[in-house]
């Protein structure tokens, strides 16, 4: 690609994705040395001064939020007509590829994914920040398995939002949003509690609650319509798990956790209490079965023709009885040594 200096030190070096507001590169700060993530939002919401006045406003309070399970924003500024952010560049995959791959995920990788992306977002809350478009693209899995959220770009200002605004424009993924961003209503943290509910059921069945081709549909049916049971979709999903969920994705926001951190919390203690046949802890390596080997009776001599044991004594006639041979040898010296007398005898009397 063709090599772009932004702001005379960002390098753009590759191309990383790109979505319906931004294009988002990796590229080197040469003035750090380091390699950086930067998003550059498209020219007709960088060409809008309040847009930009407003993303700035939002850049700011998005930059200081320090946390292990959030995508750290370096900078932020306007070059060659588009406004564009630096941020943490993190090495891995966003969450969406690995479903792609996996299907869907298994209870244990679920609960510790969604309790790191809860710990993140929940700080956010705590900070005073609305995500506003939680998806599995902006969650992002490092080799070594920790979560980063990301995009925190359009994220909002809780003292920015009037409880009764509405917006003709709707931020946020048809797909993932909240009921209430579904019909321009005011978002709140409850609302980001439910698009990481839809994250979460996602990463359960391998499927989304709300499947259609038309944005106006799909805001139809959060607004609506109850989502599928999990558990009809996977019967490996526990009954405590599967309550969770349906509560997060309540439609009323006063029906949900009010705050990531709620969510997370109750996450981590489904965690800790699982049952045997429903632990989220990694499984212990399974020992081998125990070998059962069979009492061997050591082999017996196979009789001979005319070597057959006494019946009477059931004794081998091969056996030696030693204590016989020797009474029969001192017996036999005993006479042996008479005979001379004998002789001695006959001699004189004859």
């Amino acid at each position: 690609m063709e090599q772009i200096l932004l702001k005379d030190r960002y390098k753009l070096e590759e191309r990383l994705g790109s979505g319906g507001m931004a294009v988002v590169y990796r590229a080197r700060d040469i003035e750090l040395e380091r390699d950086v993530a930067i998003k550059v939002l498209r020219e007709r919401y960088s060409g809008d001064e309040e847009f930009r006045e407003q993303f700035r406003q939002e850049a700011r309070a998005a930059a200081n939020l320090t946390h292990p399970n959030i995508v750290t924003v370096h900078d932020f500024g306007f070059d060659r007509g588009r406004l564009f952010i630096v941020m943490e560049y993190v090495p891995g995959d966003h969450l969406k590829n690995l479903l792609v791959r996996v299907g869907h995920f298994s209870i244990q990788d679920t609960v510790d994914i969604m309790a790191q992306a809860c710990a993140g977002v929940g700080y956010a809350h705590r900070a005073g920040l609305v995500h506003c478009d939680i998806k599995p693209h902006n969650i992002l899995i490092t080799p070594d398995k920790r979560v980063k959220v990301t995009d925190f770009g359009i994220a909002r200002v809780l003292a920015t939002i009037h409880p009764e605004e509405r917006a003709e424009i709707v931020w946020g993924s048809p797909q993932y949003f909240s009921p209430e961003q579904a019909a321009g209503l005011a978002p709140s943290p409850a609302s980001d509690v439910y698009s990481l509910g839809v994250v979460m059921y996602e990463m359960l069945t391998g499927q989304l609650p709300f499947i259609s081709s038309s944005a106006e549909e799909l805001a139809r049916m959060h607004r609506d319509m109850p989502p599928p049971s999990p558990r009809r979709l996977n019967k490996e999903i526990p009954s405590t798990l599967e309550q969770i969920l349906i509560k997060v994705l309540s439609k009323e926001p006063a029906n949900r956790y009010r705050t990531a951190d709620q969510l997370g919390r109750l996450l981590i203690n489904f965690a800790s209490k699982a049952a045997p046949d429903q632990t989220v802890r990694p499984a212990p390596r399974e020992r081998p079965a125990p070998v059962t080997v069979p009492s061997v009776t050591p082999p017996q001599p196979v009789p001979m023709p005319g070597n057959i044991p006494s019946a009477s004594t059931g004794r081998d006639p091969l056996d030696v009885d030693w204590l016989t041979i020797l009474v029969a040898l001192i017996a036999l010296i005993a006479v042996g040594g008479l005979v001379p007398f004998y002789l001695w005898v006959f001699f004189q009397f004859r």
